[in-house]
């Protein structure tokens, strides 16, 4: 006998489990005047590049205080933290003159993506984001950046996985243009990196929505819709994402801070233009999923008309045998003739065919069906 599971399919009947309820929880619960408490991480790696022109050395501590001691003169120095402990970023932050506000960005949780500059430093908290394959969400990871005079300082939650390893290549070719430039092209390039992975969030996302428009189209059914509320809910995180962003980038080409070079500054309005355009795209595939779920409403609407239809039609062709056969079987003694003949029985058989035939006939001529 074959192997049957019931859970396998007795969980398409659970409504919390069909639409994702708990996938909801997650995108909502976000309460700004409730101060959240971050874990600890577990780890923490430290990798530092220091480079010009001519030179680059890259080192890898395992913890803050090794960094403490690390010095660099007239060369670019990135800082990239992955894990964050409040001790460690304390340290961090009072050795680099951050001010205690960022520190607190630096550890918040859900934060809104935001830019700020405060003593002398130029602060940029986003999000990176990543589409999980296997429960099919956009999974996203708050990352600070503190750009200084020679120094770009990144805070990263997750120590397995970010979006700059492009970036580290370029920094190792000695003829590329971020070799050649100051922190702020640093900067520049980790927003860059940043916003230029959203476009590859949209498009895994992107493909989901035209299979499921051709689902939609070809054969819908409960958990089509089911399909459609889920990806509504990973369009809103993208959205949420995406939006202050353009935000962030504004702010920074009409900072006037010392740490912008002029030169500097239209590569800021490229990557400006990059997240509206990831933006609009949003906005599109928004209106794409409310389409398509009109399109789920109406094709289940008209299946229901087809069905309907079909079920007056039986009733109306119906009609006159239930005439004709309550006539034939009223509870009284028929004094018509017509009664008593042996082919009345006949007859009245024949007229509960051939009567709906011709109305079957009548109705295919006006078009009905």
């Amino acid at each position: 006998m074959p192997d049957i599971k019931p859970g396998k399919y007795l969980r398409y009947l659970v409504l919390p489990t069909l639409f994702g309820t708990q996938r909801t929880k997650e995108i909502l619960s976000v309460n700004p005047t409730v101060v959240p408490q971050r874990e600890e991480a577990q780890q923490v790696s430290v990798f530092v590049f220091a480079y010009n022109n001519e030179t680059i050395e890259e080192r890898h501590f395992d913890n803050v205080q090794e960094l403490l001691t690390h010095k660099e003169n007239n060369r670019i120095c990135w800082i990239n933290i992955d894990g964050l402990r409040k001790a460690d970023i304390e340290a961090v932050c009072n050795h680099f003159g951050i001010h205690p506000l960022l520190m607190e960005d630096i550890l918040s949780i859900n934060q809104r993506p935001k830019m700020d500059e405060v003593e002398g430093i130029l602060f940029c908290l986003l999000n990176m984001l990543y589409y999980n394959e296997e429960s099919k969400t956009v999974e996203q990871e708050q990352v600070s950046i503190a750009l200084g005079k020679d120094f770009v300082i990144s805070f990263q939650e997750d120590a397995t996985r970010d979006v700059f390893d492009q970036l580290r290549n370029k920094i190792r070719m000695s003829n590329s243009k971020i070799r050649q430039s100051s922190a702020d092209y640093l900067c520049y390039s980790m927003l860059d990196q940043i916003v230029d992975n959203y476009f590859l969030v949209m498009e895994k996302l992107g493909e989901r929505i035209e299979l499921l428009e051709e689902e939609v189209i070809r054969s819908s059914n409960t958990q089509s819709l089911a399909k459609i509320t889920q990806l509504r809910k990973e369009l809103i995180v993208l959205k949420r994402n995406i939006a202050p962003v353009r935000d962030i980038l504004s702010s920074i080409q009409r900072s006037e801070s010392e740490l912008l070079d002029d030169r500097t500054t239209k590569y800021f309005k490229d990557v400006y233009d990059h997240i509206i355009q990831a933006y609009d795209l949003s906005e599109n595939y928004r209106d794409i999923m409310v389409s398509m779920q009109d399109l789920y409403i109406n094709n289940v609407n008209l299946r229901m008309n087809e069905v309907m239809k079909v079920m007056a039609i039986v009733t109306c062709l119906l009609a006159p045998a239930t005439v004709i056969g309550g006539i034939f079987g009223m509870n009284f003694d028929k004094n018509v003739n017509f009664f008593h003949q042996p082919w009345g029985f006949f007859t009245a058989v024949a007229l509960m065919l051939i009567i709906p035939v011709w109305m079957l006939w009548a109705f295919r001529k006006r078009g009905w069906f």
